[in-house]
């Protein structure tokens, strides 16, 4: 985890409420996300991760509430606006086109064209991007089909790099993979945060919460239930936020690591 995390929020969310009919998937939701922090939501089903990523992404408007971007107060109606704003999100069904090559993939529907598909020009920047992400992919002309589950991560995540984005998220990025690919996988989240990008990371598993994460915030029932440094909780603390076991038992542990630290 990175020791020289920048201190100014890129993005911060203050009071966000989203209702479906009778549901309220969110209620007052704050967040906030500094340049080159790893900031993970976690939750169980039905917490209202999902309609915050949308929110995020311009699928879906708030109902009420701010959305401070780049010190700007700002609306994100649509998916275009997210993307023009400098917010990318690589949703968990990846939308890569698996008959297409890794070149391909990247452009789809941002070809370089001056006057044609300039091939050359997209295969280095291809390559540039991939080096950035220290990934490893074998070829960039090879079909996405061919790939581990990890290179497929690997091409979405550089693909949302291709707009120069300040927030990158992440939607289940490890869901399914395995170890090694897992391993692979959390080194992209760590290239990101050393490039300075803000990242949300929304996922189960607390192992990954923990190898990457800065700050842990965690979502209940559509309602902040939390927000952890990673160094100063457990993961029994995440879980008992998560499920809503007593806020006392949380921080009485918390309490005692510290004066164990203390003393």
């Amino acid at each position: 985890m990175s020791s020289n995390q920048q201190s100014d929020n890129v993005l911060s969310l203050r009071g966000i409420s989203k209702t479906f009919g009778a549901v309220a998937a969110l209620t007052d939701i704050d967040l906030d996300v500094a340049a080159g922090q790893v900031v993970a939501i976690v939750g169980d089903n039905g917490a209202g991760k999902s309609t915050l990523v949308k929110i995020l992404s311009g699928v879906h408007p708030p109902d009420s509430g701010k959305i401070v971007f780049d010190s700007k107060t700002v609306e994100i109606p649509t998916p275009a606006a997210a993307h023009r704003l400098g917010i990318a999100t690589v949703f968990q069904d990846l939308a890569l086109c698996e008959n297409l090559n890794v070149i391909q993939n990247l452009f789809l529907g941002q070809e370089l064209r001056p006057l044609r598909l300039n091939d050359v020009a997209m295969e280095t920047r291809s390559w540039d991007l991939l080096r950035q992400l220290s990934a490893k992919i074998p070829s960039v002309r090879v079909p996405v089909a061919s790939l581990s589950g990890g290179q497929r991560q690997t091409v979405a995540i550089a693909r949302s790099l291709l707009g120069d984005p300040k927030v990158i998220i992440l939607d289940e990025p490890t869901a399914a993979l395995g170890v090694a690919q897992t391993a692979e996988v959390l080194n992209l989240v760590e290239r990101l945060r050393e490039r300075g990008l803000g990242v949300i990371m929304i996922s189960h598993n607390m192992a990954d919460v923990k190898a990457v994460a800065d700050t842990v915030a965690v979502l209940r029932l559509g309602r902040n239930n939390g927000v952890f440094d990673v160094n100063d909780v457990s993961p029994e603390d995440i879980i008992a936020a998560i499920t809503g076991a007593t806020d006392n038992a949380v921080s009485q542990r918390q309490a005692r690591r510290k004066e164990g630290l203390s003393s």
